[in-house]
């Protein structure tokens, strides 16, 4: 990032020039550090390289998608995240809200990637078509696999964004008419990780970047290439209704008695048991909710082929890898047996203990009274 240095703002400079005082900054590297699972005393590393760093330059390229990532990234919590995408991070170049467009807008992404060849962020939003050529889909003149080689070519890190780029998303699911992949199976010379979801969180997106920003690499990745830090645990052990599934209490229709008691939702087709995500914990709006908090269950949107993976309101009836899970309808079951078990277990240790008292002061009074006639 040599050539980077002295020639553009550092990231502090840029929140300070924005409005935002250093109090503001300091929380924002704190915000983002907890977000990242990194450790307290991580936090001044992080304030300290966006503190001394020049902003990276980032191209982020649109291919088939709804542009949704685009929309969570810039809406995300805390508002220096909000601003980042459009400031903070100096992005070059992005169809969605450059002003410039047409030959001003190619012609500056030339610009940076010949500039910046070899240290400039390449985010990629939406799956790349091979069918008829690549020509459905193109832009300036161009079919959207020659513009990823193009720009994969001097970018020093890739991120997949959502769904879309990571595994396909809907244009890729059956019968995949337009021949749609995502991005690591076309670009294999480059460190490639995938933020999954449709779309993935604001504040994960701001994370990858904030994390190779301070270390100067990407994330611990899982065997997806997903950040550990956001894709470790599934939503199901997350989830707040958890302790329905464990009871046994599962709604049998969105509109039954137990959905409005908030029971679990597996059984009308929730895929939180599958799908790992951070949607429980970080949340959408503000920390204010997530799909199954609204009574919708998790569609599996951050996994593969999730499409494809069955109607989304039926139950997957087998789950293997997930032990009891597998069959929801044992589980009040087993926890009713267990209870009982339990409850009988109970009783028979309490008598026992009370019984045992009970010889035991008998046989204290018995020794009492001895002591007293001996006296």
């Amino acid at each position: 990032m040599k050539s980077i240095k002295n020639k553009r703002e550092t990231y502090l400079q840029s929140v300070l020039k924005q409005g935002y005082s250093r109090r503001d900054f300091m929380k924002f590297a704190t915000y983002m550090a907890a977000y990242m699972g990194l450790e307290t005393s991580v936090v001044g590393q992080v304030a300290r390289q966006l503190e001394n760093t020049p902003r990276i330059p980032v191209i982020w390229e649109h291919y088939q998608e709804c542009t949704c990532c685009s929309e969570s990234f810039i809406r995300s919590d805390h508002p220096i995240v909000s601003d980042i995408i459009l400031d903070k991070i100096s992005l070059d170049y992005t169809l969605t809200l450059m002003a410039a467009s047409g030959h001003q807008a190619e012609a500056a992404k030339h610009a940076t990637m010949e500039k910046y060849h070899g240290e400039y962020i390449l985010c990629v939003e939406g799956s790349v078509p091979l069918g008829d050529d690549g020509n459905y889909c193109c832009i300036a003149g161009r079919t959207a696999i020659d513009h990823l080689k193009e720009a994969a070519e001097g970018a020093a890190v890739i991120i997949a964004w959502g769904s879309c780029a990571s595994n396909g998303c809907v244009q890729a699911a059956y019968p995949n008419p337009t021949e749609a992949v995502p991005i690591h199976k076309i670009i294999k010379n480059k460190p490639i990780v995938r933020v999954p979801g449709c779309p993935p969180i604001g504040e994960v997106m701001a994370g990858v970047i904030v994390h190779y920003v301070t270390f100067g690499t990407l994330p611990e990745l899982d065997r997806l290439n997903r950040p550990k830090a956001f894709y470790a645990k599934r939503i199901h052990d997350s989830c707040y209704r958890r302790p329905y599934y464990d009871a046994g209490l599962f709604a049998e229709s969105f509109d039954d008695e137990n959905a409005k008691k908030g029971y679990c939702l597996y059984k009308v087709g929730c895929r939180g048991p599958m799908t790992y995500n951070s949607c429980g914990t970080i949340k959408w709006n503000n920390g204010v909710s997530f799909p199954i908090q609204s009574g919708h269950g998790c569609i599996g949107c951050s996994e593969d082929n999730f499409w494809d993976n069955g109607p989304f309101y039926e139950r997957i009836s087998s789950l293997n890898g997930f032990g009891i899970e597998a069959s929801a309808d044992q589980v009040g079951k087993a926890t009713a047996a267990a209870l009982g078990v339990g409850v009988t277990a109970h009783a028979i240790a309490a008598n026992v203990a009370k019984r045992n008292e009970l010889k035991n002061s008998i046989a204290e009074g018995t020794r009492n009274e001895k002591q007293v006639r001996e006296d």
